[in-house]
């Protein structure tokens, strides 16, 4: 079950299958007593596929058996144990995906020629995505963060971890003279050789940096390299073989008052668009500038979902029942605009109350 999805991820997952390829959407829970209903519901949505390839005709018996084998090893792969807010499964002859995501999605069952993806980019979209290098004098983690958690990442040689040279390290561990392993120069090139690999993880996936460890290595990984320029230095030792909880504990604070200066950044940035008369404001006004490409900045409001129906020059509100509601247009607009090229930022919930939870800054 995947959780962290990444550019190439994306663009693999949107590209044409052979028909049917299903994609199957359901909301879960993090925890208790929600989360009891999960396994349940899963197995009723799976079914509903099922059913689905079934009466479908245009889906020969050899394709659907296929299928129906996928969305079955999916499901058997699936962990609710590690479930976030939402779970896409994709089927199609021959492959199948399991994707958990940080934000809640609508319970579908769509069968086309491509898989629904826009939840999931909106999910990606929200999770404001960070790393975390974590360092000491014998191990360099990278930490992959978002959604009020961090997750170790195995990528590009990390965990760089080495032997101590000094025999006497662990004598000088227990006088609390540690700061003076950061002096040698087996311990500079370590340092080193982790801010190497933390620029060719950037290069490949850019995103700001918190460096957590103690004041003397960030010191020294300051003075050796330049990948970590304009990273935030968090100074907390011991975090070079914690675990996920601790690493959290200590960058979380400092994650939150970040996200505090963008949530600011954005309604400045709203208030003068607004001035220039360069803004959108509600889900009709800012679906058709969205389509026209014209969105620059989209501010979406964390939870707000809203069901419309599209009549022909306007999107009004509909009721989930009607056959033709779009119940996950504000995700279909957060996919529409990244397609054009916008900044997309979430919001908490209530901050944007007067452009009714969706606001957009307009290119012209």
């Amino acid at each position: 079950m995947e959780h962290r999805l990444s550019s190439a991820s994306l663009t693999e997952l949107r590209r044409p299958r052979p028909y049917p390829a299903v994609s199957v959407l359901t909301p879960t829970h993090r925890r208790g007593p929600d989360s009891a209903q999960d396994p349940v519901r899963l197995r009723n949505v799976i079914a509903e596929a099922k059913k689905r390839l079934e009466d479908d005709p245009a889906v020969t018996r050899e394709r659907r058996t296929d299928v129906v084998a996928q969305l079955e090893q999916a499901l058997a792969e699936v962990d609710l144990s590690r479930a976030e807010d939402g779970l896409a499964i994709f089927a199609a002859p021959g492959e199948h995906q399991v994707w958990s995501l940080a934000r809640t999605v609508p319970e579908r069952v769509v069968l086309s020629d491509t898989f629904l993806t826009r939840n999931l980019v909106a999910a990606r979209a929200a999770e404001n995505p960070f790393w975390v290098l974590t360092v000491s004098a014998d191990r360099i983690a990278l930490w992959s963060g978002g959604a009020g958690h961090v997750v170790e990442a195995r990528t590009a040689g990390f965990p760089l971890t080495r032997s101590l040279d000094s025999p006497d390290f662990e004598r000088r561990e227990r006088l609390g003279d540690v700061p003076s392993t950061f002096s040698d120069e087996h311990t500079r090139r370590f340092l080193r050789d982790g801010d190497t690999a933390l620029a060719g993880v950037l290069r490949a996936v850019p995103r700001p940096v918190y460096v957590a460890g103690d004041q003397a290595a960030l010191a020294l990984l300051a003075e050796v390299g330049t990948a970590t320029g304009d990273a935030v230095h968090v100074p907390h030792g011991g975090l070079g073989h914690a675990g996920a909880d601790a690493v959290w504990q200590a960058v979380g604070p400092l994650v939150a008052a970040e996200d505090l200066r963008r949530i600011d950044s954005v309604t400045i940035e709203l208030d003068h668009a607004r001035s220039r008369r360069e803004y959108a404001a509600g889900v009709d006004e800012v679906w058709q500038n969205a389509t026209a490409g014209r969105v620059r900045l989209l501010a979406v409001e964390e939870n707000h979902r809203v069901t419309v129906r599209d009549d022909g020059d306007h999107l009004v509100p509909a009721d989930g029942d009607d056959l033709d509601a779009r119940d996950d247009i504000v995700d279909e607009i957060v996919e529409q605009c990244l397609d054009t090229g916008a900044e997309v930022r979430f919001v908490p919930d209530g901050t944007l109350a007067e452009a009714e939870g969706i606001a957009g800054v307009l290119r012209y």
